[in-house]
């Protein structure tokens, strides 16, 4: 009808049409960019990404589906908001590493994707993948999968299991999957999308999520509804404790005459630190800490006792051992912690244990208090306020008598007499505890150099202390680095990042060096040259082994390696890799190309050769023991001897229940 026709006699009113719910045409791997763009979290009002960015390598199981979608989504830097910016690996596990760097320093809030192809490329992601679910911390993980519909079978790098045609080598990713799914049809990707984003979000329930992705159904296309891709925020939950929980725990410390707090990585993952030296302030109750948990308290505050168990301080351990109530808080109490059973060895000792898991706030047979380890002890501070507890002077005056006479140990640890000696690896610790302030963050993982830090290092902030001791992995440093520098960073500055390696580690996962240099990071990469595997040597001497297999030499002529060390020039392999490359023979020349590291705009590596410690200016030995078993029939003496320790260790340890 047109603007000037007579208008037309109404009509009686049809019955009104059904329109479908609006729908988009995509790809099944299309459809998971986009709708991985538009997930968020949120806690305390803070609003982020969850995935942030996604890592991948290419293969021919991911390279039409997955990184045809990624070239759909764009790789970042133009502004809009769901763009999926894409980072290029070199090798699948230390992407996961990298990710998960990078999820620790977001504080669990925020998390990448990892995308690989089908074969080597996804079952390189299991070590990753138990690292981040040990450690409680979400990856997704986005391996290519064997086809679906079949068409030719087997196809290159399949995996034929006579007994189950539906068995890939993706499955060897269930056990370390939080969450794991396999998406052989695309209308399957709506709610295993939405149950990984839950469990990626639990606070309790985090760790990697593997979506194995058909390389077929990665290229099919199906009819989406638009609410699938509508921005969705997943709350991060601070559960408060039970009332009954509280109170019998508001008991338990009443009635303790030695509490000890055990803060573990929980504690980071609350941001929790403050509300923590609220609760001690109040108590006076001292702070020991996990690997995970250092740096809850800094190194200076007066309830700070350093790290415990058998790579813990003499003060922590010794308080652990008079403890009559433990209050573990966001731990998981492992082997290193309890001294394999045999640390907390007050007959009258019992645990408290603050965890948002229910599964391990019972460990131990603790009075569980199951809440968010902020909320949890906000709940405890106040429900103390009015009943006047605090530990006794005495108690306070023998802890920081302790902790002062600890700390002597460290400066002789840390001294530096000599500026024209060959470094001890204590005393790189020292020069770099001299230069670094609260905004640098150190990252290491495996050796020797773990046992050294948590006993020695003063951390300065809640998170510059960065070590992995859940997985324990050689190799976790680098791309961790990569991962803290991406989520430190704003604009063209970032924190100064340092990634503390020995060379047994360095020779494991170097690769990632080459991702630093093209993203231009300025990544801070310490290489001690130790030649061999010292932590490993200094255990197999400690149990009978003799330091066989430990150490980077040349054969002799029994067969040993105990010939000259080998003329491997890791510095000149990291300069190959495209770092500027400083390398220090004395403490003096550490000193200056540490300083010069760190106010470098690059990527750089500091590279020194370590002297073996005396008895006097080297680490102070193991204050707790820690269960490795010893051969218990031999003929060699250096077996014998340890066995003979090692029974007399053992017959100490005690069931706590």
């Amino acid at each position: 009808m047109s603007p000037t026709s007579p208008a037309s006699p109404k009509s009686p009113a049809s019955p009104k049409k059904h329109h479908p719910a609006s729908t988009r045409r995509l790809t099944t791997a299309q459809a998971l960019v986009a709708f991985l763009a538009r997930q968020y979290t949120e806690r305390d009002g803070r609003r982020q990404r969850l995935i942030s960015a996604t890592w991948g390598i290419f293969g021919h199981g991911n390279v039409a589906g997955i990184g045809q979608a990624l070239v759909e989504a764009g790789h970042g830097g133009n502004g809009t908001a769901h763009r999926m910016p894409y980072l290029q690996g070199r090798n699948e596990q230390a992407m996961v590493h990298a990710a998960v760097g990078y999820a620790r320093q977001s504080g669990r809030l925020s998390a990448q994707a990892v995308t690989t192809s089908i074969g080597p490329g996804a079952t390189n992601l299991v070590t990753g993948a138990a690292l981040a679910t040990i450690n409680r911390l979400p990856v997704l993980l986005l391996p290519g999968d064997t086809f679906a519909t079949r068409p030719a079978d087997p196809v290159l790098q399949q995996l034929e299991v006579p007994y189950a045609g539906d068995v890939s080598v993706n499955d060897c990713l269930r056990p370390v999957s939080r969450y794991f799914d396999r998406i052989t049809r695309p209308e399957a990707l709506i709610p295993a999308a939405l149950q990984a984003m839950r469990v990626l979000a639990d606070p309790a329930g985090t760790g990697a999520v593997t979506l194995a992705l058909p390389q077929d159904v990665q290229a099919e296309a199906y009819d989406w509804p638009e609410e699938f891709f509508a921005e969705r925020d997943w709350h991060i939950r601070r559960p408060a404790p039970d009332t009954h929980e509280l109170e019998t725990a508001v008991r338990a410390i009443r009635s303790a005459r030695r509490p000890l707090i055990v803060a573990g990585g929980g504690v980071r993952h609350s941001a929790a630190e403050e509300t923590l030296a609220a609760f001690t302030a109040a108590t006076r109750i001292p702070v020991a800490s996990t690997q995970a948990g250092k740096g809850a308290l800094r190194h200076d505050h007066p309830a700070d006792v350093g790290g415990i168990g058998h790579t813990g301080t003499a003060t922590a351990n010794e308080l652990a051992r008079t403890a009559d109530l433990v209050i573990g808080v966001g731990t998981r109490f492992s082997d290193f912690t309890t001294a394999s059973g045999t640390l907390f060895s007050n007959p009258a000792v019992r645990f408290l244990h603050l965890n948002i898991t229910a599964f391990d706030a019972h460990k131990l047979a603790a009075l569980p208090l199951v809440a968010d380890a902020r909320a949890g002890l906000e709940a405890l501070t106040a429900a103390l306020a009015g009943r006047g507890y605090r530990v006794d002077p005495a108690y306070e005056t023998e802890y920081t008598g302790a902790k002062e006479a600890w700390e002597e140990r460290v400066e002789a640890s840390f001294a530096t007499p000599d500026a024209t000696a060959r470094p001890t690896q204590t005393q790189v610790l020292g020069l770099l505890d001299d230069l670094v302030t609260e905004e640098d963050i150190l990252i290491n993982a495996a050796g020797s150099l773990p046992g050294d830090l948590h006993k020695l290092w003063r951390t300065r902030s809640r998170d510059q202390y960065h070590v992995e001791y859940g997985y324990s992995c050689m190799g976790y440093e680098i791309p961790a680095a990569i991962g803290v520098l991406l989520a430190t960073g704003t604009g063209q500055r970032t924190r100064p990042v340092w990634a503390l390696v020995g060379d047994g580690t360095y020779l494991m996962n170097p690769t990632e060096i080459v991702t630093a240099v093209q993203e231009n990071l300025p990544l801070k990469l310490l290489i001690l040259q130790n030649h061999g595997y010292a932590s490993i040597g200094g255990l197999s001497e400690a149990v009978g082994a003799e330091r066989f297999g430990t150490a980077y030499r040349h054969r002799d002529a029994d067969g040993g390696f105990t010939g000259p060390p080998l003329p491997v020039d890791l510095a000149a392999n990291a300069a190959s890799l495209g770092l500027r490359v400083l390398r220090a023979t004395t403490v003096d020349d550490l000193r200056k190309a540490l300083s010069e590291a760190r106010d470098a705009e690059g990527p750089t590596c500091v590279y020194v050769e370590t002297e073996t410690p005396d008895t006097v200016s080297g680490p102070p030995p193991a204050q707790a023991w820690w269960d490795v078993p010893v051969a218990e029939t031999a003929s060699r003496p250096a077996a014998v001897k340890a066995r003979e320790e090692y029974d007399r260790q053992v017959a100490a340890r005690r069931r706590h229940l």
